[in-house]
């Protein structure tokens, strides 16, 4: 028994499902998109909508390209990003525990996510019956790298604190 690809099995599922659930909560979930949307108007992002949007595809897309185990580096880069802005813009005021808001979720996610990266998705992934080998510091740099890029492109281009959208 693969006892390694077992355990970065069991953490892509469990985080690419936690993923997929988020994503499928900022839609359908409580205030539905709207309030999403209102939502992340409130954090200061124009065009709260689209950012709902995005938001949904990219936590949906990320955790089912984990499941998988499939673009690696790259999915590990969309979690990281979200739970960048998240942090930076949701919890981060907050301190460092979830049971008042703060960024110890998001934090502990994106850690894993960086990991994961690094360490590849395992034996029993579709980049490895692909014949897809990206980890170590190539995986680690791609999924960090991206995610941070990705992640001040849209606070650049969207973060207008103080401003309604």
């Amino acid at each position: 028994m693969d006892e390694a690809g077992v355990a970065l099995l069991l953490v892509r599922v469990v985080v690419g499902v936690t993923m997929v659930a988020h994503g499928l909560n900022h839609w359908r979930g409580g205030g539905r998109i709207e309030g999403t949307a209102r939502w992340f108007s409130g954090l200061g992002l124009r065009h709260g909508r689209l950012q709902a949007w995005l938001s949904v595809v990219t936590e949906v897309g990320a955790g089912l390209l984990l499941v998988l185990g499939l673009l690696t580096p790259l999915a590990c880069a969309a979690v990281i990003s979200v739970m960048l802005v998240a942090g930076v813009l949701a919890h981060r005021p907050n301190g460092f525990f979830v049971f008042k808001d703060g960024y110890e979720y998001v934090l502990v996610l994106s850690v894993v996510c960086l990991a994961l990266a690094v360490l590849g998705p395992g034996r029993l992934s579709v980049d490895q019956a692909a014949g897809i080998e990206v980890s170590g510091w190539a995986g680690g740099g791609i999924a960090l790298g991206v995610a941070v890029v990705a992640t001040a492109g849209l606070l650049a281009l969207f973060w207008r604190p103080g401003e309604e959208s």
